[in-house]
């Protein structure tokens, strides 16, 4: 089993026996995501750390996007909820890149490359993903690409 399964199952066992609510949720909620994900497909299979801390960064996106759309309906207390809950799995995930490392490490992919252009976002992004995989959002990623070929 990974390290960082073993970390989430522990901080479960923690988090139930301190009788806190958000955490002892979110962390199910993630050991379920994390168990569908490891049956999902033709067979079963242990996921590594690098493949758990993608579950994590999707599940921490929904949460996000939850708290905008509840937010947005006027539903401020489902809103702090979903919140609680991205900021539980804020915890777990590695830390985010500043804009200014993400500009560096898109002015280093762009080098690598030789790309020009907006076209040839397809060939920076390759050489990019690996070097920023769970430290930025992709969205985020595609934005500073497409700003820096663009001009």
């Amino acid at each position: 089993m990974s390290a960082l399964k073993d970390k989430l199952q522990a901080d479960l066992v923690a988090s139930i026996k301190g009788r806190d609510e958000i955490r002892t949720r979110t962390l199910r909620m993630v050991l379920a995501a994390v168990s569908t994900e490891e049956v999902s497909g033709k067979q079963a299979r242990q996921l590594s750390d690098d493949e758990i801390v993608k579950v994590l960064t999707r599940e921490a996106k929904k949460r996000r996007e939850a708290a905008e759309a509840f937010e947005s309906a006027g539903r401020a207390e489902k809103a702090r909820l979903e919140v609680e809950e991205h900021e539980v799995l804020e915890g777990y995930l590695p830390a985010q890149l500043s804009d200014e490392e993400l500009a560096r490490l898109v002015d280093e992919a762009v080098a690598e490359s030789g790309a020009e252009g907006p076209r040839a976002m397809g060939q920076v992004m390759k050489v990019l993903n690996p070097k920023v995989a769970g430290r930025a959002e992709g969205g985020r990623v595609a934005a500073a690409v497409r700003a820096r070929l663009a001009g």
